[in-house]
């Protein structure tokens, strides 16, 4: 991580669990299942091209580096298009006028929560930063439908993201890593041996007195 900065990649992890994104972020803690080598391949697959390629008169950056000074938030965009617009932004390099489009990969298929759009987001306002421009949409593309989804960057997507940014912060500065409840999606982490779910439930569950009841009436811990 650059030092004064937060991860970009980490959004998706805050917003499925506080607490995964802290043993990762916080305790640099990391472990493997095969959801997390799927994604790590495809994400492998997208970057292993050229750095620049044009298709269709659409220009394609790979493996971009973005990060936003005002967020104070950095990472890496697997794919920016850019899109010939007359009313578009000159950029370095390429003649004519652009428009700005981030493409996130993922190797699942479209959430009913707003993880992979806010990740997203933050991208599109690290390359509006670095380019001086306004980004309306971008596009997540999900491996397991071979589809990509449209992302309307709206003004509530982008409170969502800043208060979230916010939050992440205030846990960092403390080196605070959050305790969650056990949920369904535990199963599917890879790191549920480091976090232990089971534990960290029942700390939140009791408190002192109920603890000590427990041991006195018998109770497993």
């Amino acid at each position: 991580m650059e030092e004064g900065f937060l991860l970009i990649s980490g959004i998706q992890h805050f917003c499925f669990c506080r607490r995964q994104w802290g043993l990762i972020h916080i305790e640099n803690t990391w472990s493997e299942n095969y959801l997390t080598a799927d994604g790590i391949v495809m994400h492998e697959r997208v970057h292993d091209n050229d750095i620049v390629t044009k298709h269709n008169g659409i220009v394609t950056l790979r493996a971009l580096p973005v990060q936003s000074s005002r967020l104070k938030i950095t990472g890496e965009c697997d794919a920016v298009e850019l899109v010939p617009d007359k009313s578009g932004i000159p950029v370095r390099g390429h003649d004519g006028l652009w428009s700005i489009h981030p493409v996130e990969y993922k190797r699942g298929k479209p959430k009913v929560n707003n993880c992979d759009r806010l990740q997203l987001v933050a991208q599109c306002i690290c390359l509006e930063e670095m380019f001086a421009c306004t980004i309306s949409h971008a596009q997540l593309y999900y491996g397991e439908i071979r589809h990509r989804e449209t992302v309307v960057v709206t003004d509530s997507l982008r409170t969502e993201l800043e208060n979230m940014i916010m939050e992440m912060w205030d846990y960092y500065q403390r080196g605070y890593t959050p305790r969650v409840k056990r949920t369904k999606s535990c199963d599917n982490c890879s790191l549920i041996n480091q976090c232990m779910p089971e534990i960290n439930s029942r700390k939140l569950a009791k408190t002192v007195s109920d603890y000590i009841k427990s041991h006195i009436d018998g109770e497993q811990p």
